[in-house]
């Protein structure tokens, strides 16, 4: 039996494969990089092994470093979680060479199926070679690895070459392998999988349906199961299809067959992932399962029962990422200083509250799971959840994620995979509540004062406090009175540092807020704002047309010929930064000409750093 398992991974999988190995009794092994030696997987393993460095090319991709951590701290099993080398065959060889268990699908399956080149000639589908304009659109994919990257939807033929080279560039970051190939992309389509479990006795489980329509830039942001609206033949279909994907393969383990569903309902073969899959919760929800721990037992040579069990009710999953979905997704950094959900949702995360979010990783914070006997009730239940969590720390997708759960499109299962293309501004719409600016200067107030500031006999003017909140400026004006503090017509009720009681038409609402440190960030319940000085700063104004990185991260791109004198035009790409394991594209803003390139490739910058200069015509 294994005693010991080693995680191939970091963040979220490797805190969850680790609570099913503590419930078991099996000793656990974290490998972590430079840049994750405080975070939460490195804290909860029993025995943890560096591996130097903070890239994932230096750390995560290193497959023989991380066999030789697995020798050196005594572990007797590598568990490979997913992303990294979690689909790579050659380390389940080396795993299984050094004498370990590798728990995942044999080496041979992985080889067969990983590549997504491979496994479409294994089911009888062809690449695109020369496309022409009648094949567009068509979808440019990495052969290796998943999570959206490494993936590009073309339109225009002209676009192809400079879309296959931004794909070739991030598989090889984020996989270690370039390969890249094309195929036609199906318009409103949704994306469904169909979770399989396989033993070495021959017996395949098909684990129902799970629909992940909800993408953004081709990475699944809202994950559920069963998949709404599909008829009883085509659900049965797929599930005969994944089956026949794995025994032709002779599957063992965990894996997930992919398909992109036509308006038309019929089925388009994607990809087999041979792994644990981000969205496996759902499936245990719905079943009524833990999937590592089957995994573990497959690894053991245990055989599955000869049916799964039966299904019951309905999961939804979102995941909730440091990003701000209303500027380009952008990834963003900084402190987590809380991240709570109320009880009745399961919370998988690789945070805790203190912890940095750093740059060299993806960004998903967290993913929160709601299980109910109906749909409609799973997405009252998780909406309400995220509503109803306190995040303290870098922008979030938080509003994104409750408003998709309550759109009527998504509620009706009406969604396909264009979805945030067509809804994305009035999804990231926040309504801030308006009384919150007058909670966090009543809270500032008495947060810094014994007394909650003095009231006078002699009239003074008004105390006045400014915000930014959701982008716009806001001023406070309140006065200490015999009577107390009053506000523009709003009783105040109570005011301490951490709550502030309003009374508005008669109607008594409560405020949390939460501050840290000396920063300028106040929470005040689910909104936050940013404190400005009363005397604004006058400090000096950038040059018209100055690009300034949006997120810290790596340039790893430079516009071919780009030099000082160019001449660009508006929306032009200039710079590719590299930031949380995607590459974000720096345009022109203005057509003109350039007057400065600060920004060299391979260079680290910080947010808000001068990259260029364009000065418009």
């Amino acid at each position: 039996m294994i005693s010991t398992v080693l995680v191939a991974n970091r963040g979220e999988i490797a805190c969850r494969v680790f609570r099913t190995c503590r419930e078991l009794g099996i000793r656990t092994v974290a490998v972590h990089s430079d840049a994750d030696e405080h975070a939460l997987h490195a804290r909860m393993a029993d025995t943890t092994v560096r591996l130097p460095g903070a890239t994932p090319q230096e750390t995560y991709l290193r497959g023989e470093l991380i066999v030789k951590a697995a020798v050196a701290a005594g572990a007797d099993a590598v568990h490979p979680g997913y992303g990294f080398l979690s689909e790579n065959a050659d380390f389940a060889r080396a795993v299984e060479a050094a004498g370990l268990v590798w728990i995942g699908p044999p080496p041979e399956a992985i080889e067969a199926m990983a590549s997504k080149t491979r496994a479409k000639q294994l089911m009888g589908i062809t690449p695109l070679e020369h496309v022409t304009e009648n094949d567009l659109p068509v979808l440019v994919k990495a052969a290796a690895g998943g999570g959206g990257r490494g993936m590009r939807v073309v339109r225009q033929l002209a676009d192809l070459k400079a879309e296959l080279t931004a794909a070739q560039a991030e598989a090889t970051s984020a996989f270690g392998d370039g390969e890249v190939f094309v195929e036609p992309y199906v318009e409103g389509g949704r994306h469904v999988e169909v979770q399989i479990l396989a033993d070495t006795h021959g017996t395949v489980w098909s684990l129902g349906t799970r629909d992940c329509s909800l993408q953004r830039r081709h990475q699944k942001v809202i994950e559920e199961s069963p998949a709404p609206g599909l008829p009883d033949q085509l659900a049965d279909e797929l599930g005969e299809l994944a089956v026949r994907a794995a025994r032709a393969v002779a599957y063992e383990g965990a894996g997930t067959v992919e398909f992109l569903i036509s308006p038309d309902n019929k089925a388009h073969f994607l990809e087999m992932n041979t792994r644990l899959q981000v969205e496996h919760p759902v499936t245990e929800a719905v079943f009524g399962i833990d999937l590592v721990a089957l995994q573990l037992r497959i690894a053991e040579g245990d055989p599955l029962e000869s049916a799964p069990p039966h299904p019951r009710g309905h999961a939804i999953e979102a995941r909730l990422y440091a990003e701000d979905p209303a500027t380009d997704w952008t990834p963003q950094t900084g402190t987590l200083h809380c991240l709570a959900l109320p009880n009745g949702v399961r919370l998988d995360t690789g945070y805790t509250d203190g912890d940095e979010i750093g740059v060299h990783y993806d960004p998903m914070l967290a993913k929160v799971v709601a299980h109910a006997s109906t749909r409609a009730e799973a997405l009252r239940k998780l909406a309400g959840a995220l509503e109803q969590a306190t995040i303290h720390g870098p922008i979030t997708n938080r509003a994104l994620l409750v408003n998709s759960l309550r759109h009527k499109e998504f509620t009706t299962a009406h969604m396909d995979t264009g979805f945030y293309d067509r809804h994305l501004p009035e999804l990231t719409q926040q309504a801030p509540d308006p009384h919150a600016p007058l909670a966090a200067a009543l809270a500032d107030t008495h947060g810094r004062s014994r007394f909650g500031g003095g009231w006078r006999n002699v009239p003074s003017q008004p105390q006045l406090k400014r915000y930014t909140m959701a982008g716009e400026e806001h001023e406070v004006h309140y006065r200490h009175t015999r009577d107390g503090l009053t506000a523009d017509g709003v009783r105040v009720i109570h005011a301490d540092a951490g709550l502030v009681v309003l009374e508005v038409d008669g109607v008594r609402r409560k405020f949390e807020v939460a501050r840290y440190g000396d920063g300028d960030q106040v929470y005040v319940n689910a909104t936050t704002l940013t404190a400005l000085p009363r005397f604004p700063d006058p400090a000096a104004q950038l040059a018209p047309g100055s690009l300034l990185a949006p997120m810290p991260g790596t340039v790893v791109r430079v516009a071919e010929d780009l030099a000082v004198g160019a001449q660009v035009t508006a929306g032009e790409p200039l710079l590719w930064l590299e930031a949380m394991k995607m590459e974000h594209k720096i345009t022109a803003p203005a057509t003109g000409t350039l007057t400065a390139l600060h920004a060299e490739l391979g260079q680290q910058v910080q947010v808000a750093s001068l990259l260029a200069v364009v000065q418009p015509t």
